[in-house]
């Protein structure tokens, strides 16, 4: 089987966990306990989120749901931040979809002459067309204001640590919900070399791919330590922006600066989310994890740069493949109300 293609299993999680149909008890002010508890992750990659948007907006079509209403809490990375914030924020996939066709080409457009050189010393991209877009499809709407559990990465360059964006569903998420949920975007997709970091609160904000691109392991953590979830009660779809397999000089072997400059974010990234998967799998059982990352031929995608015909037919084909196995192994089950500690106001 080629990197990055689908295996599909029967779903093995005890049916005898969600007895009423995935209605699982769930109260404010407490754990989450009693049922199936099913985790929506969403990888980074740019332009190529238009990927995992038409991915989840085919399968509401083909199968007659929603997806939200079938997952208890959803986590981005960068675009899949993006991603998550909308569907949080009541968009459809196919709205979200559209935005990225709308807006894309606009957002990673430069005009300037000297692009190659100014990369050198600045972002490749400014940021005020990303949060133009952003604006005009999530307004004023803060992060509180989302009907779903969100988990959202960023990295704090300042404080060199992890960051993370959460929804108030536990009593101590006291600060994040304030946030404009357009800010929480930028802070997400904020990838070094192409968006210049995004300053919020004193903290400097860079891409959450820089240490979780693929973002299903944070999201299993969230579930089963502040959450309480126990791991038999958990399932995991997991939906990448496609990747590739680009071939490996055997110069990289032999070490050096200038034989890694140009693989080693890459290499990085990659370890990363294979990490993550495999994780995930440890934990859970392959039964109860559905990856969707297939493999693209090297240099057909770029995080700024995409077909995007070729792309959403990609997105069509997958879907429609991991359609059986999504209906057998998520589409049973949904999601209680999430009641925040922390109801979002309008000022």
């Amino acid at each position: 089987m080629k990197r990055g293609a689908i295996k599909y299993r029967e779903c093995k999680v005890d049916n005898r966990l969600d007895e009423r149909r995935g209605h699982a008890v769930m109260e404010v002010g407490t754990e989450v306990t009693g049922g199936r508890f099913q985790i929506l992750s969403l990888d980074g990659g740019g332009l190529r989120g238009m990927f995992s948007a038409a991915v989840l907006a085919r399968l509401e079509e083909d199968l007659d749901l929603r997806v939200t209403d079938h997952f208890d809490l959803i986590a981005g990375t960068s675009t899949g931040g993006i991603i998550a914030v909308g569907l949080g924020l009541g968009l459809t996939p196919r709205q979200i979809l559209q935005f990225y066709t709308d807006h894309g080409p606009r957002i990673f457009r430069d005009r300037s002459r000297l692009r190659g050189a100014r990369q050198l010393l600045r972002a490749k991209y400014a940021a005020e067309p990303l949060r133009a877009a952003l604006t005009e499809v999530l307004g004023e709407r803060t992060f509180g204001e989302s009907t779903k559990r969100l988990l959202i990465t960023s990295y704090n360059i300042g404080a060199d640590d992890v960051y993370l964006f959460r929804t108030p569903h536990l009593a101590t998420l006291k600060r994040d919900w304030r946030e404009r949920a357009v800010n929480v975007a930028m802070a997400t997709a904020a990838a070094p070399t192409y968006l210049p970091g995004m300053a919020l609160g004193g903290a400097r904000l860079v891409d959450g791919g820089v240490w979780a691109n693929n973002p299903a392991m944070v999201a299993l953590t969230e579930a089963v330590g502040p959450l309480g979830v126990p791991l038999e009660q958990i399932r995991v779809f997991s939906l990448g922006t496609t990747t590739d397999r680009p071939h490996r000089s055997r110069r990289l072997d032999r070490g050096g600066l200038l034989p890694w400059a140009r693989d080693v974010v890459e290499v990085l990234m990659r370890a990363q989310s294979e990490s993550a998967t495999k994780q995930v799998r440890h934990f859970l059982g392959n039964g109860n994890v559905l990856r969707l990352n297939p493999t693209v031929p090297t240099g057909a995608l770029a995080l700024d740069k995409v077909d995007a015909d070729s792309l959403i037919g990609l997105a069509g084909h997958e879907s429609r493949v991991a359609s059986p196995a999504f209906t057998r192994c998520f589409a049973d089950h949904f999601a209680p109300a999430y009641v925040p500690f922390y109801p979002a106001r309008k000022d």
